[in-house]
């Protein structure tokens, strides 16, 4: 697979969007917050469009046809073919896996609940609250306990109210578990790694999520202590991953037959590359409308959860960075190994908070954070591997080496 055929942003790098996406986040809590002052209303009718189950909201409909976009353009761009491929660097792809995986998301828990329910715990209050959905297909009455939550009416709909920073600790477990987005073809470019890597990797955490992500989700949402919904998490994954998935594949296959390869890469995701990012900052600014009070009256509320996102993100871009390094793998292989563990799908973990425990909830707000983090964390990783290049072999040096003649000593013939 030639660098061309594998991601069509490689002649100019980082898109437009995507390179300050940092700012249009930031634009989008300055845009919530005015629209949850000036209109609340808006924002309220908005998610007020839901399907219900037991009188709880499960689905909200604006959102959701969001959602969608944000995920399909994502995974149109998927090229299953390379996952029969992947064998050919099965340990750069079983280190990924293991890191995403059997390690990541209990460092995500353990970061990220030492320092919200321990360090910062005394500045988000001890005592502070949060009301989140009930969960999906539970039939509990007003006062019964779920998990760390209880059981009120609010405004006559059942939700459940939890700690806050529990609900915060939610959206990080959420991140924690959503490995690999496919900014990451991009920081693998912009790193001059193995783009065939990146693309198969990309593929195989969107299948493997298929499976561990309610897994996972439920087992460390459980511990603790927070509200477990199976069926909603189950659903999710159907709506948010399998769904734009299956989209992705029919109609990739489709375009390609009707239209030819070099037309579905050079037009056709051409046109999509903008929907991602609009999709997202559109479920943003409705999101911070609805925490914008919550922010205006404690603006490090963003810094609390930013700082366990930044350690988690650098302690796993060390740890594959350095395990690669042990292993031998070239350069090529080792920098997008190392990012594509510290890089999250923050679309689904933003899609699974809002469907599981609303729009509203700390638990969203916490993967939105994750997205203000991302671009210039990666960036900095990006430019940190540019320059430890010489750390490792590199591909190039490798085919080089074995091109050039060499007498029975092993000295090159010049």
């Amino acid at each position: 697979m030639s660098e061309q055929q594998v991601c069509p942003t490689d002649e100019k790098g980082i898109g437009f969007f995507e390179r300050y996406l940092t700012v249009w986040v930031g634009l989008c809590i300055i845009a919530g917050i005015a629209l949850g002052k000036v209109a609340p209303g808006i924002a309220k009718s908005l998610d007020g469009m839901a399907i219900y189950v037991n009188e709880a909201p499960v689905i909200s409909i604006p959102i959701a046809i969001c959602l969608f976009f944000m995920m399909y353009p994502i995974m149109v761009k998927i090229d299953f073919g390379e996952v029969v491929k992947a064998g050919k660097s099965i340990r750069p792809v079983s280190l990924t896996l293991f890191i995403n995986w059997a390690i990541k998301p209990f460092t995500m828990y353990a970061i990220a609940g030492f320092f919200l329910g321990t360090l910062f715990l005394g500045f988000i209050g001890p005592d502070a609250v949060d009301y989140v959905k009930a969960p999906l297909g539970s039939n509990l009455e007003v006062g019964a306990t779920y998990g760390a939550g209880e059981v009120v009416l609010v405004d006559g709909v059942k939700m459940l109210q939890v700690p806050l920073w529990r609900s915060y600790l939610a959206g990080c477990i959420l991140l924690g578990i959503a490995p690999c987005t496919a900014m990451v073809l991009v920081w693998g470019f912009l790193a001059k790694g193995n783009d065939g890597h990146t693309l198969v990797m990309v593929a195989i955490n969107s299948l493997t999520m298929l499976v561990l992500y309610g897994v996972l989700g439920g087992l460390l949402l459980g511990v603790g202590q927070l509200p477990v919904p199976w069926q909603a998490l189950l659903l999710s994954i159907g709506v948010y991953v399998a769904l734009p998935l299956i989209a992705g594949y029919l109609s990739r296959k489709w375009v390609i037959a009707a239209k030819g390869e070099v037309w579905f890469r050079e037009k056709f995701l051409h046109y999509l590359t903008p929907v991602t990012i609009t999709a997202l900052l559109a479920t943003l600014v409705l999101l911070f409308s609805f925490k914008g009070e919550t922010i205006v009256e404690n603006p490090l509320t963003i810094l609390w959860i930013a700082i366990p996102l930044t350690i988690q993100t650098l302690v796993i871009f060390a740890l594959g960075y350095v395990i690669s390094k042990a292993l031998g793998f070239t350069y090529e292989s080792a920098a997008p190994t190392a990012m594509i563990g510290a890089s999250n799908h923050f679309e689904v973990a933003i899609a699974t908070s809002t469907m599981l425990y609303g729009l509203s909830s700390g638990a969203a707000l916490a993967t939105v954070v994750g997205v203000l983090i991302e671009v210039p964390l990666m960036l900095a990783l990006v430019k940190f591997c540019l320059k430890t290049r010489g750390w490792f072999v590199s591909e190039t040096a490798g085919a080089v080496l074995e091109a050039t003649p060499v007498t029975p000593d092993g000295e090159p013939i010049q």
